[in-house]
């Protein structure tokens, strides 16, 4: 049983797992927001629905406006601890879900994402319990802070507590995840069991992976999900790929925001004013904008089929978005929509060097006003326009890192049935 909750950046590497393991022969079932079935159904993969939950609040006003602004200020603060108190309900119904399918699932193995704390269902079951983070910043190091914390640089002996405040915001849902113990789940109130594997579905080529980590942590890679076999490009996208130089793919996911049009205008005077023709994917309505001569406007295509097609990819910074861009070994451009870059596309970044990456985001009348030179001419350079360009080694190790069944050790513990006996 695969468990997991969020946008397609949270639900598609679990989808990718699934895939893997009923091609080694397994049987798997994704339980995810009921909005991802058609997706699951699509590859064959035994879906069970979740409640939308925390996912109602993607689209409120109130949310958006402080998401956006890195909720700063006494404001911000403030509307950070009013939306812990209105994500308790919602993720209430989650996890009751969650109950409900692993009782009727007979599973011998649970795998969850960090965001839902199912490890206590797993602890029903009387099954071992794998921990899937997507994103480093879990598992604490005193090698280097944790990136998911919007620290400045800190003496290296203060790195390991940074790591207190992920686990410090996760505590705040004990109270919930209690309740649902004793009134669901039938157990006594605690913590639950220990993850028997911490799973970082992430390259070890693009963030650091510490010697010192127990063997029950394991780097993996990246679980890319293949291209459905069934999807086919619409005729405008292959004709637009087709009528010129490989274009520049603009997109940020599932970042949504308050004035999408203002964002679209944005970017296509960007796209004009750089001489460049680019592919501009809505995704989950974070921009709007209409197709021109230069400029196709998608909901979304398959990454691992366009990005092979493109110059350069100007993305959130996303973990999909991150993996699918360096497999393809297209020049990257991370762009942060909310107050700082993901832990991945600013380790990504760190890697490849790119100041425009680690800046920090703008906002969007600044963007209007700013033209950066440097992005400019390297989009009109001969390499860029004529052909996309293929990266550094990280790429091909990216590529090749997803769930392979037979031969790697966390797949082979994975595998195995670990059912204590009676």
């Amino acid at each position: 049983m695969l468990v997991t909750h969020g946008t397609r950046g949270d639900v598609q590497p679990f989808l990718a797992l699934a895939v893997a393991f009923r091609r080694a022969g397994h049987d798997a079932v994704l339980a995810a927001p009921a909005s991802f079935a058609d997706s699951a159904v699509s590859y064959d993969v035994e879906f069970a629905p979740l409640d939308e939950g925390p996912n109602r609040l993607l689209r409120d006003p109130t949310m958006v406006k402080a998401i956006e602004g890195g909720y700063r200020g006494v404001r911000g603060k403030l509307t950070a601890i009013s939306t812990i108190r209105r994500i308790k309900p919602l993720m209430a119904d989650v996890l009751r879900d969650v109950g409900a399918v692993a009782c009727s699932s007979g599973a011998d193995l649970l795998v969850h994402s960090p965001s839902v704390p199912a490890q206590h269902a797993a602890e029903l079951l009387g099954v071992p319990a794998v921990l899937a983070t997507l994103q480093p910043g879990w598992v604490p190091t005193s090698e280097f802070p944790c990136p998911m914390v919007p620290l400045p640089r800190v003496p290296r002996f203060l790195n390991r507590a940074t790591y207190l405040t992920v686990s410090a915001t996760m505590r705040a849902y004990n109270g919930v995840v209690n309740t649902w113990r004793a009134d669901d789940l039938g157990l006594a109130r605690g913590r639950g069991p220990d993850h028997a594997l911490v799973l970082q579905a992430f390259s070890s080529a693009v963030t650091p992976v510490d010697p010192a980590w127990p063997e029950s942590v394991r780097t993996t890679g990246f679980w890319l999900l293949p291209r459905n076999a069934a999807w086919s490009p619409e005729m405008s996208l292959r004709a637009f790929l087709e009528a010129g130089p490989p274009p520049v793919y603009l997109g940020f996911g599932s970042m949504a925001g308050r004035d999408a049009q203002r964002i679209g205008d944005i970017v296509a005077d960007a796209v004009r004013d750089a001489g460049v023709r680019a592919v501009v994917a809505t995704g989950w309505g974070g921009l709007a904008t209409r197709s021109s001569d230069d400029l196709l406007v998608i909901d979304q295509a398959p990454h691992d089929w366009l990005f092979g097609k493109v110059a350069a990819v100007v993305h959130h910074g996303g973990g999909g978005t991150t993996a699918a861009a360096l497999a393809a070994g297209v020049a990257p451009g991370d762009l942060p929509v909310r107050r700082r870059s993901t832990p991945l596309g600013a380790a990504d970044a760190r890697c490849r060097r790119c100041p425009s990456a680690t800046s920090p985001p703008e906002h969007h009348r600044h963007l209007a006003q700013r033209r950066d030179h440097s992005s400019r001419e390297r989009s009109r350079a001969p390499a860029t326009r004529h052909r996309p360009q293929r990266a550094d080694p990280r790429g091909r190790r990216c590529r090749h890192s997803r769930p392979r069944p037979g031969g790697d050790p966390q797949w082979t513990w994975l595998t195995a049935s670990r059912r204590p006996s009676a």
